[in-house]
């Protein structure tokens, strides 16, 4: 498990991480999601050891996290860093061989992560002949050949496709079920909603929520029901107290007071069978919507990356 107690950060005198603190856990896809400038990368790179913190502290599996963890890390940062006129699988075997295989492990590994990819028709390819979305996957590659004990990535569906998403997510699946820490920044939220099983929201340096994807929704929920009716449900949308998000004959979604919504459920039963009535739980982007307000602070350059 990884684990960010009470992190801070500043650049040319501006707190930009205030008191981060968050767990990623082993065998699961843990997200980490906020707008721009609200604190991810700097937050990676001093999980990283390339940037250290004002005050906190960072452990692995209960141990304080240092350089020896770390060379275990693998990283896909937003940027491209690869070569762009050496071929794909040249490229991610020498990766492999400067974390010690051997030239035939070092192959045998590069080429099989890359057929994982979807890349296998392209190993001879120089870089800079693939499509961004294809460059993006073999960037992910180059985080995972070494066989990482902890993954971060910031960003890795940028620019995927819905096949390459489904590949990707594949990969970093089979990553976490291997027992591996899995955490990744993502502004692509129906993606993050469909795949995490953890979610960090970061804003303004600070984390404003955290939990399981299925906790957040019943903690961070709007008061928001469904009711269904054989009888006409019309009258819904001119009952003080209720706000009707969407309205039918027979079928109104709604915000309200619980007291306010078991009212309303009195009054429907008394005008005929109701065939349904249940909470509806906030999708992860209302949830960010919630939280973020759509807003971001202006930050140092450094911070907001």
């Amino acid at each position: 498990m990884l684990e960010l107690h009470d992190i801070c950060r500043s650049f040319s005198g501006r707190q930009v991480l205030h008191d981060v603190s968050l767990t990623a856990e082993r065998g699961q896809l843990t997200g980490f999601v906020g707008g721009n400038g609200a604190g991810k990368t700097t937050t990676m790179r001093i999980i990283l050891g390339v940037l250290a913190p004002d005050s906190g502290q960072m452990q692995l599996d209960g141990v304080e996290l240092g350089s020896q963890a770390r060379s275990r890390f693998g990283y896909m940062p937003s940027e491209r860093g690869l070569y762009p006129k050496m071929k794909v699988a040249e490229q991610i075997t020498y990766l492999a061989r400067l974390h010690g295989y051997s030239k035939p492990e070092a192959t045998h590994r590069a080429v099989d992560l890359l057929s994982q990819l979807g890349l296998s028709g392209r190993l001879k390819d120089p870089l800079e002949a693939l499509s961004l979305g294809n460059q993006q996957r073999v960037q992910i590659a180059a985080s995972l050949v070494h066989e990482p004990d902890v993954l971060i990535l910031d960003e890795p569906f940028s620019g995927l496709d819905p096949f390459a998403v489904d590949l990707v997510l594949k990969v970093l699946s089979d990553k976490a079920a291997s027992g591996a820490v899995v955490l990744f920044s993502s502004h692509q939220l129906d993606v993050v909603e469909r795949l995490c099983d953890d979610l960090v929201i970061i804003g303004d340096g600070k984390v404003l929520a955290a939990g399981g994807r299925e906790d957040l929704r019943r903690r961070h929920g709007t008061l928001r029901y469904e009711i269904a009716s054989e009888a006409d449900l019309s009258w819904v949308q001119s009952r003080t107290g209720i706000r009707t998000d969407e309205s039918h004959e027979n079928r109104v979604v709604f915000r309200a007071e619980e007291s306010a919504a078991q009212e309303l459920l009195r009054d429907a039963l008394q005008r005929g069978p109701v065939t349904s009535f249940v909470p509806v739980l906030p999708t992860l982007s209302e949830i960010f919507r919630e939280f973020t307000n759509d807003s971001a602070p202006t930050v140092p350059q450094e911070a907001s990356r």
